[in-house]
C-alpha cells in the first residue's frame, strides 16, 4: 500500500520560501478534514487531507477533465461516490478572476460561488483563491529538488513573480515584507502583446484578425504554442508534412510540436519552439520589472517543467535581459522553475488549513 503524503504546515517549519499566513490559534491545536482544489481550463485536481497536529496528510486525490462537468458540485460528488464525509473547510485555487467569493472561469464555463457551494456541501468554509494564489502559498511546502535554476541571478531580498504557461498563463505577484512573502493575485497574462521585430508584428496581425484583442496569454500557454506554429506555416510558406499532420490530430498540438522541435524533424516546429521560449522570457521579464523582482522569478504551470530539458537557456536569457537600461537589474534577478505539479493542491490545501485557524 502507498503510504500517505503528509506536508507539515508552514508556520510548523522553517520553508525554503517562507509564506505569510493570516492565522490566530496554535497549529498543533487544530483538528479537521480540508478539501482542496486546483480548478484549470483543463484539468481539476481534487484532493481530501486531514490536519493533525500541525500535519496535513493526504487521503484521497483525483483528477478530472474540468469540461466533463457543469459544476463543481457534481465533481464533489463524484470524489466521494461512496459516502460523503464530514468536512470542515473547502479551498479551491480557481483559474480565473476571483470577486467577492465568486468566479467564472476564463477558460472553461463555470461559476462558482463559495455560498452555493457552502449551503449546498453544509460546509461552513469555503474560500475560493486565484489558481496563481494557491500556486504561490504552495511553495510553502517545497524544497530545493523541487526547484530547478532556468537563469542564474544574486540573492538580493525582495519581491517574487510566478509565472505558470498552461492552457492560459496565469501570473502572481509574492510581496516581500522583510521576512516573508505576501502572494496576490494578478491578470497579467490577459495584457496586450507588444510586438518588438516585423516577425512579431505579423503574428500580432495575424492573431488580431482571429481574436480582436492579443494578449501575452494567446501566444505563452498551450494553445499559444499552436497559434504560432500555424502562423510561421504560413508566414514561412512551407506546407505541413502529412506525417505530422496525422501526428498532431492523433495527439496534443502543442506537445507533438515541441517533441518535434527536439528532434529536429522539421524547421518550422523549431522555430515555433525558439519563439515560445523567447515570448516567456520577454513577459517574464516584463512582469519582473513591473514589481521589481529582486526575489526571483520562478516559472509553474503544465508546460515548462515537461519541456524543460528542451529550453535553449542562453536563448531565454539573452531575450529576459533585454531592456535597455534595466538590463543590469534584470541580470540580478534569478529564474527557477518549479518541478513540482501539485504545488497549487497544496497551496489550497494549506489555505484551507489556516481558514481553520481563524
Amino acid at each position: 500500500m502507498k503510504k500517505k503524503e503528509s506536508y507539515s504546515l508552514p508556520l510548523m517549519h522553517d520553508s525554503q520560501i517562507p509564506l505569510a499566513f493570516p492565522v490566530n490559534k496554535n497549529a498543533a491545536n487544530v483538528d479537521g478534514a480540508i478539501m482542496a482544489g486546483d480548478i484549470g481550463a483543463t484539468k481539476t485536481n481534487l484532493a481530501l487531507f486531514e490536519i493533525h497536529k500541525g500535519q496535513l496528510t493526504l487521503v484521497k486525490e483525483k483528477s478530472y477533465r474540468t469540461r466533463d462537468f457543469s459544476a463543481f458540485t457534481e465533481m464533489v460528488l463524484s470524489f466521494h461516490r461512496d459516502k460523503m464525509p464530514v468536512i470542515d473547510a473547502i479551498c479551491l485555487g480557481v483559474a480565473g478572476p476571483v470577486t467577492r467569493g465568486k468566479v467564472k472561469g476564463t477558460n472553461f464555463p463555470w461559476e462558482i460561488d463559495s455560498e452555493e457551494i457552502s449551503r449546498g456541501l453544509r460546509v461552513h468554509s469555503v474560500t475560493l483563491i486565484n489558481d496563481m494564489e494557491a500556486n504561490a502559498y504552495g511553495m510553502a511546502a517545497l524544497g530545493k529538488t523541487d526547484f530547478e535554476v532556468l537563469k542564474e541571478g544574486s540573492n538580493i531580498p525582495g519581491n517574487a513573480v510566478i509565472i505558470a504557461p498552461g492552457t492560459g498563463l496565469g501570473e502572481a505577484g509574492m510581496y516581500w515584507d522583510g521576512a516573508q512573502y505576501h502572494p496576490y493575485a494578478t491578470e497579467g497574462g490577459h495584457c496586450d502583446f507588444s510586438p518588438r521585430n516585423e516577425l512579431d508584428w505579423e503574428l500580432w496581425k495575424s492573431l488580431h484578425q482571429k481574436y480582436g484583442h492579443v494578449s501575452w496569454e494567446r501566444i505563452v500557454s498551450g494553445p499559444g504554442i499552436y497559434s504560432i506554429y500555424q502562423f510561421l506555416r504560413g508566414f514561412r510558406g512551407m506546407p505541413e508534412p502529412k506525417w505530422l499532420t496525422e501526428k498532431i490530430k492523433k495527439g496534443d498540438a502543442a506537445a507533438v510540436i515541441t517533441t518535434v522541435a527536439h528532434e529536429k524533424r522539421d524547421p518550422i516546429c523549431i522555430e515555433t519552439l525558439d519563439l515560445f521560449v523567447g515570448y516567456l522570457a520577454i513577459e517574464s521579464a516584463q512582469f519582473a520589472l513591473k514589481t521589481k523582482a529582486t526575489g526571483g522569478v520562478y516559472i509553474g504551470g503544465g508546460i515548462v517543467p515537461k519541456i524543460l530539458r528542451l529550453i535553449n537557456r542562453e536563448l531565454f536569457t539573452e531575450n529576459f535581459v533585454d531592456a535597455g537600461r534595466m538590463n543590469p537589474l534584470l541580470q540580478l534577478m534569478p529564474v527557477q522553475v518549479v518541478l513540482n505539479d501539485k504545488t497549487p493542491l497544496l497551496g489550497a490545501a494549506y489555505y484551507g488549513a489556516m481558514a481553520l485557524m481563524n
